[in-house]
């Protein structure tokens, strides 16, 4: 499934992203950069549109606050939400208690797709399959719904049966940005992906509609 990255600070130009896509062919990702800037209200047109949405604001507190933020924010029309694992397992318990009994999946960052190895053993003392790793044995064990992880740490992710996997750091064959962890969206569906978030290859594209539909093709 194709999450589309919806990251514009005004709403005339993230309302008209979603004009030009297809319900059918992708869910949409609303971050903080919308959902700082516009609020409540892109989401509300998202689902109007017909978007299953997936509500990336990486939560990470101590617990009681991230139950407490979760719980204001499960009457939305959303499907998914992150939090962070490095908040570890009782913010996690946490945040799946605040969901329970609704239709919202929870689940957790393990190693941000902009950080090489030399920024995990800089900031971790661990490789960053080390410490991609270490954040599944704690999602695992406290019981949350799936991870966020690069394409390269699919595979790691794979042998753990009971998680589902969301990958950034898609990107298109040459293409050059801020991410460093990255691959083509065939590439990652092929190594298990659950879902792939794409935004400025299909967001900035001179034809929004055709980008979606070519990866839509791509990885069917």
């Amino acid at each position: 499934m194709i999450i589309v990255a919806i990251d514009e600070i005004d709403f005339n130009k993230a309302s008209d992203i979603l004009d030009k896509l297809d319900s059918k062919k992708c869910m949409v990702k609303i971050g903080s950069v919308s959902f700082n800037s516009i609020g409540r209200e892109i989401i509300s047109y998202a689902s109007k549109k017909g978007f299953d949405i997936f509500l990336d604001l990486k939560l990470h507190d101590i617990p009681n606050t991230v139950h407490k933020s979760i719980e204001g924010l499960i009457s939305l029309p959303i499907k998914m939400l992150t939090i962070h694992t490095s908040g570890g397992k009782d913010m996690i318990r946490a945040a799946m208690e605040a969901v329970s009994g609704n239709d919202i999946k929870i689940f957790g960052v393990t190693v941000l797709t902009s950080l090489s190895n030399d920024d995990t053993n800089e900031i971790f003392k661990r490789t960053t399959s080390e410490q991609v790793n270490a954040m599944l044995d704690m999602a695992e064990s406290a019981g949350i719904d799936g991870v966020v992880c690069s394409p390269h740490e699919l595979e790691l992710v794979s042998k753990r049966e009971s998680l589902l996997s969301i990958t950034p750091g898609i990107r298109l064959q040459n293409s050059k940005d801020d991410q460093k962890r990255v691959m083509t969206p065939k590439e990652a569906i092929d190594l298990g992906a659950d879902y792939l978030v794409i935004g400025r290859p299909i967001t900035s594209a001179t034809n929004i509609k055709q980008s979606l539909n070519d990866i839509y093709q791509s990885i069917q």
